[in-house]
């Protein structure tokens, strides 16, 4: 009974693949590659972690037009995929809702990761966003002053508040020709130290 039954058994398999009448999407999947990010968390006013890619800008520094913030980027194709160029936008955003408490917390157990994401996500490239410049040669490493991200926006730094940040994005060329235009939480989620990072940005805050 058990080998008539398996030959039953395998025989409706062939039959339903048989008739099988449409490919999906999830049947061939392909391999991206991702942006890596690294904050240089010396430039940034008030401390931060390497694992949260947010630095501060302080809001009562008397020079703020001129304060740094700095990143370098790069990518990892994890053998699977090459690429040719990272577009890298650049956007002014006002404090969300409920925006994440500082001094950072980091989770626990662990001691690596921000217990909540720095900036929300999905990060997707949107309308407020501008390209800024398109890499080819990685690492690279963008040094900017909050004077000058403002200008690029056009931003006046006179009327920002607690919490407003600027937010740089990420859209990735392949060598093949595809474009990955966005990157779902489960890729660059910080607080679980995702295997991308598809934005990085700073925010302005008072001590």
């Amino acid at each position: 009974m058990k080998k008539t039954s398996s030959c039953f058994i395998l025989l409706g398999l062939l039959a339903l693949d048989a008739c099988k009448t449409k490919d999906y999407p999830w049947e061939s999947p392909s391999y991206t590659a991702v942006p890596l990010v690294a904050v240089n968390v010396a430039k940034s006013a008030f401390p931060t972690v390497s694992t949260a890619n947010t630095a501060f800008f302080n809001l009562n520094d008397p020079n703020l037009a001129n304060a740094e913030f700095e990143y370098t980027l790069t990518w990892e194709g994890f053998g699977k995929a090459e690429v040719g160029s990272i577009e890298v936008y650049l956007g002014f955003n006002r404090a969300e809702t409920s925006p994440p408490a500082y001094p950072i917390v980091i989770s626990q157990p662990g001691g690596q990761y921000p217990d909540r994401i720095p900036y929300p996500v999905p990060s997707r490239v949107g309308t407020g966003d501008k390209l800024y410049a398109t890499v080819t040669q990685f690492p690279t490493t963008f040094t900017l002053t909050a004077g000058q991200m403002a200008a690029f926006a056009g931003e006046n730094l006179t009327g920002v508040r607690q919490n407003d940040y600027f937010l740089f994005k990420f859209i990735v060329n392949h060598t093949d020709g595809r474009r990955i235009v966005g990157f779902q939480e489960n890729v660059c989620d910080e607080t679980r130290g995702e295997i991308g990072d598809c934005r990085t940005g700073v925010r302005f805050r008072r001590p």
